[in-house]
């Protein structure tokens, strides 16, 4: 063997004795990491990751300079970080990566995740039967299978209509019973849970309450769909766990609502994050939808809002109907009247028809 095949020989060696070293290194990381995710600590810590760098250069006698010794270890730490992500997407109940196929929820006759897109549209505030009445007749006059209405109304000001409670699910109830329709609508506390079960088909966790974590467990223990609203502030991250909250309680029925975010903008009444809709789809196996209504708080918008959310690929569309916006107890501004959600639905069926499987 001559000198070149002898020195060819070292360095195969050297590189199998690295690779080992390298995937020695990442079983380490990934134990850390788990150690992490249970105490909830970030992943990156760039004290630690300049110490380690500095220990490692103070020790390079060379060949190679300084430099090159930082660009390649911060590209080993990079994959490593990257590691510990996958193994936590991984672990996570609502990630694509445990269930590939899309997750469809069943709700009175509307299979919600099957390609095709489905309407949730009521009042904002149940007010009276009468009012919501005439909402669900229009509703049911256009096909929709899912009544939305506010009867526990979380508010800025502890001075605005909070809602009707109990009586306002009553009055759902029966209104949804007469017109054959699903009832959605928003509980804010636990406690208030068991009794709500009696006249809802799907349970709303409100934007407010995303990270009532109380509220997510107990509505993980039940046995009905829940429609889970993206926070004020919430990253698409934080999104995604407080979902996994309720997953990991046992209930999958869950359905993420894109409603928008805060930001600087005064244009809307919030931001609408369209681009959360393809991450969400691509990230988790549930069913999005999209509430034009809260993300916009303008009526004049509903309907472009409406078809940006189809055409990205959301599963369904939420917004707000009354018989009378302008006498509305909550939120006048954002509302249709019967013959707005009429035009809406005719416009918004024929753009879904195009998109649908």
């Amino acid at each position: 063997m001559n000198e070149m095949d002898q020195l060819r020989e070292q360095m195969d060696s050297v590189n199998l004795e690295i690779l080992k070293l390298i995937n020695q290194r990442a079983e380490i990381v990934q134990q850390i990491g788990q150690i992490k995710a249970k105490q909830s600590m970030n992943r990156f810590d760039p004290v630690r990751e300049r110490d380690m760098l500095n220990q490692i250069t103070s020790k390079n006698d060379g060949p190679f300079q300084k430099s090159t010794i930082e660009h390649i270890f911060k590209e080993i730490f990079k994959a490593s970080l990257e590691l510990q992500e996958d193994d936590h997407s991984k672990a996570l109940l609502v990630s694509r990566k445990k269930k590939p196929e899309d997750t469809v929820i069943e709700i009175n006759g509307a299979a919600i995740g099957d390609g095709n897109t489905h309407y949730v549209m009521g009042p904002c505030a149940v007010e009276s039967y009468d009012q919501v009445d005439q909402v669900a007749a229009a509703v049911k006059n256009k096909g929709i299978k899912l009544l939305r209405g506010g009867a526990f109304k979380p508010r800025t000001s502890p001075y605005d209509f909070q809602g009707l409670g109990i009586e306002g699910l009553q009055i759902l109830r029966k209104a949804a019973d007469k017109h054959g329709l699903a009832v959605v609508s928003e509980i804010v506390n636990p406690a208030h849970l068991e009794e709500a079960l009696e006249y809802l088909d799907v349970v709303q966790i409100g934007a407010r309450n995303m990270q009532n974590f109380e509220l997510l467990k107990a509505a993980g223990d039940i046995n009905k769909p829940v429609l889970l609203k993206r926070g004020l502030s919430a990253t698409i991250s934080e999104f995604i766990n407080a979902a996994e909250y309720i997953i990991s309680r046992g209930n999958g029925n869950i359905i993420l609502c894109e409603r928008g975010i805060r930001t600087y903008e005064k244009a809307t009444r919030n931001t609408l994050d369209i681009s959360a809709v393809p991450i969400l789809k691509q990230e988790t196996h549930l069913p999005v939808m999209v509430d034009v209504t809260h993300s916009t708080g303008r009526r004049d918008i509903l309907l472009p809002t409406a078809k940006a959310a189809i055409a990205i690929g959301a599963d369904g569309v939420m917004a707000e109907v009354h018989p009378d916006p302008a006498v509305a107890l909550s939120d006048s501004a954002q509302q249709m009247d019967i013959p707005m959600f009429n035009s809406f639905m005719d416009d918004i069926i024929d753009v879904a028809n195009k998109f649908n499987r």
